[in-house]
């Protein structure tokens, strides 16, 4: 179905679709899982992407073993990893190409996640790419508030003062895409690796990377 108002903003989801996050995420439990000589499946883990409500891994943890953990120290050594990992990390293909055509075509750009606000910010000044967000808005603006549920994506609009049907969200999960449509957006997912077998809700494009399409041609295509 055409788009019936002009766009006016590009907002992005961020783990999984700027930064790869969720592959050294799971990948550091993984390991702490065989440390104790259990697995985590990946369709257990699949479960928590897109949201923070869904999977807690020192209780799945715990119930695999039949007995308690010392979770602070579970979570210091897993934590070392996992940001060891995440520093080798760079933006995803196409990601700086999008910013710079949504900037040539004057829209506005902005980020809803459902990590801490702080965490994105974090990230976007090591990948230098701060400078091109007018708004981050993440699940402490939402009273903690993941998606699927929209209020992050309720809480991006109005601070970038554009519509929901003038807006279109960039995602990669299931949980990141039912957000966004609940709030009214045009929504094209993006799935990785992590999320590709996925069951998606509909939307108006899928892509399998962002290089796939340049930005203006989606736009075109949506208008059509």
């Amino acid at each position: 179905m055409p788009r019936t108002e002009p766009l006016r903003a590009l907002i992005f989801d961020f783990d999984g679709l700027i930064l790869d996050t969720e592959t050294p995420d799971y990948r550091s439990w993984q390991e702490t899982y065989a440390e104790f000589g259990v697995e985590l499946p990946l369709d257990v883990w699949r479960r928590n992407i897109g949201s923070t409500d869904f999977f807690n891994p020192y209780l799945y943890l715990e119930a695999q073993l039949g007995r308690p953990l010392d979770r602070a120290a579970v979570k210091a050594q897993r934590k070392r990893r996992d940001n060891e990992l995440l520093a080798a990390q760079q933006a995803l293909p196409g990601v700086e190409e999008y910013l710079r055509a949504a900037r040539a075509l004057g829209l506005k750009i902005g980020i809803a996640s459902s990590a801490r606000r702080a965490w994105v910010t974090g990230h976007l000044a090591r990948l230098g790419l701060s400078d091109w967000f007018e708004v981050v808005r993440g699940q402490d603006d939402v009273n903690g508030r993941p998606k699927p549920d929209p209020a992050v994506y309720h809480a991006a609009l109005e601070a970038l003062d554009v519509p929901p049907a003038a807006a279109l969200a960039l995602e990669d999960s299931p949980n990141g895409a039912a957000a966004a449509l609940a709030a009214g957006l045009t929504c094209i997912v993006v799935p990785n690796e992590m999320t590709r077998d996925l069951d998606f809700p509909p939307v108006a494009r899928r892509l399998t990377a962002l290089t796939d399409a340049p930005l203006a041609q989606l736009i075109a295509e949506l208008g059509r």
